[in-house]
């Protein structure tokens, strides 16, 4: 009898281990085109938990399409005048910060997909782009714009194109708390046809005394040196990604090498081999298993075996009214595991909701009935889900005279309370999985009794708050406008349950009322602690102990470049930017500012093309750094 107990538990224990230990790349991409999931926050809640039940672990979410940005874009704005595709549903809230959250929390990794890339519109004479930047036209050996399948097309060479794109894709990474950003069969990409454009041709003519391009397109030679220019932006574009955060993923989906060199000058054997991708994607789009499987073989040989670990499949579940059989579906992803291919993305989300759920629900009870971890992170939980604490659970401890009000909270009904005599809290303890920071949010139920100061300390482990272990943040609870999981502030937090968060009735006025629901703990992958590191109470940003002056980015730039330096104590602060002579020309900052790291842009206007020299002023300590502008 205790023979055969030992053994039942060391089989249980070798399926827990094998269960944890399983690594597979489940991702799927979400669009703005045949679906409506992004335009409300409400759908976005509910998907980022379906996609959770089914064993999901990346969603890849389309941010820019169409030539415009589908987040609030301060950099698109600089280019254009407005900060989002001109759609209600997009240009009046930030769907990409609602789809982080919901996504973290529920251990699913967020990986904005910039799906136009360097295609500017699709059979509109290369739309608002090109009509503002008509340089930036990728052209034929006819001169003429080139469309490819319907798609126009900007030049994937031509620097301005290339700083235009780098700037909107290192914005979003300064912006969000997100996990990588992805390129696809248009990033970086180019039709063979173009490369006549002016630039470019000039610019080959440089590298080969004097003689003009190839005028057959698929010139050996032509075609690699294009190819190459475009590798060439791909690497530069990951040293940029890599020194925010070297566990931003730089993601690719590519039309498969076969196809995509010849015809994209998309060279993702070398991008492989190189090591230039950390995740790549080749589109597959077949509808039969002969296909696929041929495929799948020939893109395993020449990309798959370069690096084994960053590759997946991409799938096509569904478009227009086509939605994969779960029999085919079953068969592809059999293919893949048989082939030792560690995984797939799904084209797109609409495919596991349709004919009843009928895709999501297969994949649900077979391939992805476990829990996997994402290959490329070598073992590691990136993305934790968030710890969440409802206010009835026994680590929240209630203090003082609270009621339970009839309105839904996040699991149930909230507390509310009038008390202002005698003090009441609630004190809110939660587990931090490791050592790290963390944000900190609450589940906003809001009403117009509430008050519109309600009283949250957040704690840490760490002194990050300007020399102190705890912070007060003052909230609205009565904006009607703000509902669901809102962040109050970032903590610093070592591994272990402690006390994180308590609201409680300081300053409640007469006749207001306080109320509570659940509060979470998300892990913050965006700030790394390295030494000591201090938040300012108003704005939840780390606080330097030096003074800085970083290289602006991108750089060179047209028309816009990000400057961002750091001060230790407060002190007049004075940014200017004058040209190669000395002489003034714009000033960005005077003014008293507290210690903090600071971010401004800089918009050239009507700045012609040179060097440019910024200065940073601290009392009586100057630093200066030169800046490339090319138009």
């Amino acid at each position: 009898m205790k023979s055969f107990s030992f053994l039942f538990i060391l089989v249980i224990f070798v399926s827990i281990v094998n269960c944890q230990t399983n690594e597979e790349f489940r991702g799927v991409w979400i669009t703005n085109v045949d679906s409506k999931v992004l335009e409300t926050d409400e759908k976005i809640v509910e998907a980022m938990d379906y996609l959770a039940s089914i064993g999901v672990n990346v969603v890849f979410p389309v941010v820019y399409n169409k030539g415009y940005t589908l987040y609030p874009s301060e950099v698109f704005e600089s280019y254009f005048g407005v900060k989002t595709l001109p759609q209600p549903a997009f240009a009046n809230r930030d769907f990409l910060e609602r789809i982080t959250i919901e996504a973290h929390r529920n251990g699913i990794e967020v990986i904005p997909w910039f799906e136009f890339g360097f295609s500017t519109s699709y059979s509109d004479n290369g739309g608002h782009i090109i009509k503002k930047y008509p340089s930036w036209a990728l052209k034929n050996i006819s001169g003429q714009l080139v469309t490819k399948n319907g798609f126009d097309w900007m030049s994937g060479i031509y620097p301005e194109v290339q700083e235009y794109m780098t700037s909107l894709l290192l914005e979003v990474i300064d912006k969000y708390d997100i996990d990588g950003v992805q390129g696809d069969d248009r990033l970086p990409a180019m039709p063979v046809e173009g490369g006549y454009e002016e630039y470019t041709v000039e610019l080959y003519k440089s590298e080969h005394n004097g003689a003009a391009p190839p005028t057959s397109i698929t010139n050996s030679d032509w075609k690699k040196w294009r190819a190459d220019k475009l590798t060439y932006y791909l690497s530069d574009l990951r040293d940029s990604i890599k020194a925010r955060n070297e566990d931003l993923i730089l993601s690719c989906a590519p039309t498969p090498y076969y196809w995509g060199y010849n015809e994209y000058l998309q060279d993702s054997k070398t991008w492989a081999k190189n090591g230039l991708v950390d995740n790549i994607i080749p589109q597959l789009y077949q509808y039969n298993m002969t296909d696929y499987n041929y495929a799948l073989d020939l893109i395993t040989t020449q990309v798959r075996d370069e690096n084994p670990d960053i590759f997946a499949a991409g799938i096509l579940a569904k478009v227009g009214s086509y939605v994969i059989d779960t029999v085919l579906l079953g068969n592809m992803l059999q293919a893949n595991r048989d082939k030792n291919v560690k995984g797939e993305c799904l084209f797109f989300y609409e495919a596991f909701r349709a004919n009843n759920g009928e895709v999501g629900q297969y994949l649900k009870t077979s391939f992805y009935s476990d829990s996997a971890a994402i290959p490329y992170r070598n073992g590691k939980i990136h993305r934790p889900k968030a710890q969440i604490l409802n206010e009835t659970d026994s680590k929240a401890i209630v203090t003082g005279n609270w009621s339970e009000y009839p309105m839904k909270g996040f699991d149930g009904k909230i507390l509310r309370s009038n008390e202002t005599s005698n003090y009441v809290s609630v004190e809110y303890n939660l587990s931090a999985p490791e050592d790290a920071f963390y944000d900190v949010f609450i589940y906003m139920v809001p009403n117009t009794p509430w008050s519109d100061s309600a009283h949250y300390q957040i704690y840490s482990d760490s002194l990050i708050f300007n020399g102190a272990d705890s912070t007060s943040i003052y909230w609205n609870q009565s904006n009607t406008s703000v509902v669901g999981w809102q962040k109050i502030g970032t903590t610093y937090l070592n591994a272990g349950e402690k006390k994180v968060v308590k609201v409680d009735n300081k300053n409640l006025k007469q006749d207001k009322y306080i109320f509570t629901d659940a509060v979470m703990l998300m892990i913050n992958r965006s700030i790394k602690k390295k030494t000591a590191t201090y938040i300012s109470k108003n704005e939840n940003t780390k606080i330097p102990r030096e003074f800085e002056l970083l290289q602006n980015y991108p750089n060179p730039f047209n028309p816009c470049t990000v400057i961002e330096y750091r001060v230790s104590e407060k002190n007049n602060i004075k940014l200017f930017v004058t040209d190669l002579l000395g002489r003034d020309v714009k000033t960005l900052v005077n003014e008293v500012q507290a210690p903090s790291s600071y971010k401004v842009n800089f918009l050239s206007d009507n700045l012609a093309s040179g060097i440019y020299f910024y200065t940073l002023l601290v009392g009586n300590q100057r630093l200066s750094k030169k800046m490339l502008l090319i138009k």
